[in-house]
C-alpha cells in the first residue's frame, strides 16, 4: 500500500520534481563519464607513455570524484529539503487521517528509491552514450588515431556510480526521517502561512558599505592584473579579500538597491516593475550569503572551463609549433652529436636525409648581465634585478649560416647579419620585452676587444632546442667569420624519422629512446616529438579534464540552488499573484513578470561573477606567459556552449516550473 501511495505521489508531482530529476540524471551522467576514462576505446590507441599519464589522471580524477559526491551529496540533501517543504499540508493531512510518522517515513522511503531508481536509469543511459564522445575527445586531446569505432561499457564505473549515488539516496531517507520527527500537526498544516522573516537595512550604512566593497573588489583585480612581486601567501590575501567584497557587495546591494529604482518613478510604477523589483529585494536580501557562494562558484566554473579549455588549446597549438621535427640530439660536451651516436653504434640510416647539424658557442665575455647591462642606455628593464639574482650564465652563440639552415628545417625565418651586427633569437617573452628595449636603444657588445651593434631592433623569434613551452631566452647570431672554434661547447642535430606512418615513428622513438637512457651520462640529450607531446600535453589535457569535471558540476550547483530557491518562492507567494489576478493583471502580464524577475534572480551572481572572470583569466593568462598567446576566443566560446545549455536549461525549467505553480493557485 505504501509504495502504491509513494508511486502515486510521484507521478502526481512528477512536475514539480523536473529540477530534481535533471540535477540527479546530470550528476550520474557526469559522474559515470568521467569515471569510465579508463575503460575508453581510446586507451587502446595512444603510446605508453600518454597512457601513464591518463592513468595518473584517472588516479587524479578519483580524488576529485570523491570530493565531487560530497558537493552532489549536499545538493541532493538541499533540493530534497525543498520538496519535503513544498508538502507540509500534504504530510499534515495524512496525520489528520491518522497516519503515523513512521509510516510517512515509509511513503518518502518509496519515493526516494523509485526517485533513485529512475535517476540512476536515465543518467547511465546519458553517461554510457556520453562517454563515446568522451573516447573521441581524449584521442583527440593526446593527439591518438582512432583506426575504427566500438561500443564500451565500464562495469567498474557502473558500480561506482550506483555505490555512490546509493549512499547519497541513502543518506537523504535518513535526513527526511530526521526532519519529519521534528515537525508538529500544526507547523505542517500551517506552514504555507508562515512568512520568512525579512530584516531592513539601513539605506545610508548599506551605500557605505557597497562603496567599501566596490573599492576592496576593484583593488583585488588591480593586484591580480598586476601580480608583479605578489607571493603565494599574498595570493591567500588576494582571495580572502575578495570573497568579503563580494559577499558586503550583495548584503549592500540588497539594502539600498530598491531605493535607488524607486527614484524613477516612471519606471518603476510601469506595468508590473513594482511588483518585480520587491520581489526580487526580497530574495537578494534573504540570500546574501547563499548568493556570495553561487557568484563565487559561477566564477570557478568560468575560470576552470575557460582557463583549463584555453590551457589545452594553446599547449597542444604551442607543442606542435615547437616540435617541428621528430628528434633533437643535443651534445653538450663540445663534441658533434652525430659522432658521438655513431662512436656508440647508433644507426643513423633511422634518420632522414636532409637533417640539420649545428654547433652552440659560449665565451666568459658574453654573458647575461653582460648583454642586459643597460649603462648609458635609456631603456626600461624595470623587473630585470629579480631575474638576474642567481641567474647569471654565459650567452649561446650561433654561426649565421647555421642558424639558417636549422631555421630552414623548422620552417622557421633566416637572420641576415654583417661582420660589425649581431642578432638575437629569442622565444621567451618576459626576458624577450627586456632585449628589444635594449636592442632598440642600441645596445652593443664586445668580444675579442671588436664592437657589435644590433642588425634589428627587436628579438628574432625562433628556437634551436625543442622543449615543451618557450624557453629560449637569447641566442646571439654572429657572422660565420666572427666565431672562433675555440668557444665550441656543444652541439644540436635535428632530424625527422625515416618512416611511412605514425607506427612506425613510434617504433623508431622507442629505439631512440632507449639511446637516450644508456648515453646520457656521456653528455648526449634526447628529445623526441612524440614524448615531449606525450608527457607535456598528456599533463595539458589531464589538468583540462579535471576542469571541465569541476566545472560542470559547480555550475550544476549553483544553477540547481537558483531554481530551488525561485520555485520555493513561487511555492510560498501563490496568494500574492492572486491578487495581481484580483486587481486587474492579465496571465500574459504576470508570466511576463514571473519571467523578468527570474531572469534578474539568475543574472545578478552571475553578472559579478563574470566581472571576477575577467580578471581572474588575465591573471591565468599572466600565469602561463612561456605558453605563449593562451587562445582564449576558442576557450570562452566552447565554455559559454556549456554554460549557456546548463545554466540555460536550469533557468527555463525554473520558469516554467514557477509559471505552473502560480496558475494552479
Amino acid at each position: 500500500m505504501f509504495f502504491s501511495l509513494s508511486l502515486k505521489n510521484m507521478k502526481k508531482s512528477f512536475k514539480d520534481y523536473a529540477i530534481y530529476f535533471l540535477t540527479l540524471i546530470l550528476g550520474v551522467a557526469i559522474f559515470y563519464i568521467f569515471n569510465s576514462l579508463d575503460s575508453q576505446q581510446a586507451m587502446s590507441v595512444l603510446g605508453s607513455s600518454t597512457y601513464e599519464i591518463i592513468d595518473f589522471m584517472i588516479q587524479m580524477l578519483g580524488g576529485v570524484s570523491v570530493f565531487v559526491s560530497f558537493i552532489l551529496g549536499f545538493l541532493i540533501v538541499y533540493a530534497n529539503n525543498f520538496l519535503i517543504k513544498r508538502r507540509k499540508k500534504e504530510f499534515g493531512i495524512y496525520m489528520t487521517l491518522g497516519m503515523g510518522k513512521m509510516q510517512i517515513s515509509r511513503i518518502l522511503l518509496g519515493e526516494t528509491f523509485l526517485i533513485g531508481l529512475l535517476s540512476l536509469a536515465a543518467g547511465l543511459a546519458i553517461g554510457v552514450f556520453g562517454s563515446q564522445f568522451m573516447s573521441l575527445l581524449v584521442v583527440r586531446m593526446f593527439n591518438g588515431v582512432m583506426d575504427g569505432y566500438q561500443f564500451v561499457f565500464s562495469g567498474a564505473a557502473f558500480w561506482k556510480t550506483i555505490l555512490y549515488f546509493g549512499i547519497m539516496f541513502l543518506i537523504v531517507a535518513v535526513f527526511n526521517l530526521i526532519s519529519l520527527s521534528r515537525y508538529s500537526l500544526i507547523g505542517l498544516l500551517s506552514a504555507e502561512k508562515r512568512n520568512e522573516k525579512i530584516s531592513m537595512k539601513n539605506p545610508l550604512l548599506c551605500k557605505a558599505v557597497f562603496l567599501l566593497a566596490t573599492a576592496d573588489l576593484a583593488y583585488q583585480y588591480y593586484q591580480v592584473s598586476h601580480p608583479e612581486g605578489i607571493t603565494s601567501s599574498w595570493v591567500l590575501v588576494i582571495i580572502f579579500s575578495g570573497c568579503v567584497g563580494t559577499f558586503l557587495f550583495f548584503w549592500s546591494l540588497s539594502g539600498f538597491l530598491l531605493v535607488i529604482l524607486q527614484k524613477n518613478r516612471k519606471y518603476y510604477l510601469r506595468d508590473l516593475n513594482a511588483f518585480i523589483l520587491r520581489q526580487v529585494h526580497s530574495k537578494v536580501n534573504t540570500m546574501v550569503f547563499s548568493m556570495t557562494v553561487i557568484c563565487l562558484m559561477l566564477f570557478l566554473t568560468i575560470c576552470v572551463l575557460g582557463g583549463g579549455l584555453g590551457m589545452n588549446f594553446s599547449f597542444q597549438k604551442m607543442l606542435r609549433e615547437l616540435t617541428p621535427v621528430d628528434v633533437n640530439f643535443m651534445d653538450i660536451s663540445g663534441e658533434k652529436a652525430s659522432t658521438k651516436l655513431e662512436e656508440n653504434g647508433f644507426d643513423m640510416s633511422l634518420l632522414k636525409d636532409g637533417y640539420a647539424e649545428v654547433n652552440l658557442y659560449n665565451t666568459p665575455e658574453l654573458t647575461l648581465k653582460d648583454t642586459l647591462d643597460r649603462t648609458g642606455l635609456e631603456a626600461d628593464t624595470s623587473g630585470l634585478t629579480a631575474y638576474l639574482k642567481g641567474n647569471d650564465y654565459q650567452e649561446t652563440i650561433m654561426k649565421e649560416s647555421e642558424y639558417n639552415r636549422i631555421a630552414e628545417l623548422y620552417g622557421m625565418e633566416p637572420v641576415k647579419v654583417e661582420e660589425d651586427t649581431y642578432a638575437v633569437v629569442s622565444d621567451y617573452e618576459i626576458i624577450e620585452e627586456i632585449r628589444n628595449g635594449l636592442l632598440e636603444a642600441g645596445k652593443t657588445i664586445t668580444l675579442n676587444g671588436r664592437s657589435y651593434k644590433p642588425a634589428y631592433k627587436n628579438c628574432v623569434y625562433g628556437f634551436v632546442e625543442m622543449t615543451a613551452n618557450h624557453g629560449n631566452t637569447g641566442i646571439f647570431i654572429l657572422s660565420d667569420d666572427q666565431v672562433q672554434e675555440e668557444w665550441r661547447s656543444g652541439s644540436v642535430l635535428a632530424a625527422d624519422y625515416r618512416a611511412h606512418s605514425q607506427k612506425e615513428k613510434e617504433g623508431i622513438d622507442q629505439e631512440v629512446m632507449k639511446y637516450d637512457v644508456s648515453n646520457m651520462a656521456e653528455g648526449l640529450l634526447i628529445n623526441t616529438k612524440i614524448d615531449i607531446i606525450a608527457v607535456s600535453g598528456g599533463l595539458s589535457a589531464a589538468v583540462t579534464f579535471i576542469s571541465i569535471y569541476l566545472g560542470i558540476i559547480f555550475l550544476i550547483c549553483s544553477a540547481a540552488i537558483l531554481a530551488l530557491k525561485e520555485l520555493s518562492d513561487s511555492s510560498d507567494n501563490k496568494e500574492r499573484y492572486a491578487v495581481l489576478r484580483k486587481i486587474g493583471a492579465d496571465e500574459k502580464m504576470i508570466s511576463r513578470a514571473l519571467f523578468y524577475q527570474i531572469g534578474i534572480f539568475f543574472f545578478i551572481p552571475l553578472a559579478l561573477a563574470v566581472v571576477h572572470s575577467v580578471f581572474g583569466m588575465i591573471f591565468i593568462k599572466i600565469g602561463l606567459q612561456s605558453m605563449g598567446q593562451i587562445d582564449y576566443f576558442s576557450s570562452i566560446l566552447s565554455a559559454a556552449v556549456i554554460f549557456i545549455l546548463i545554466y540555460g536549461a536550469y533557468f527555463f525549467l525554473t520558469y516554467f516550473g514557477s509559471r505552473r505553480i502560480i496558475r494552479n493557485s
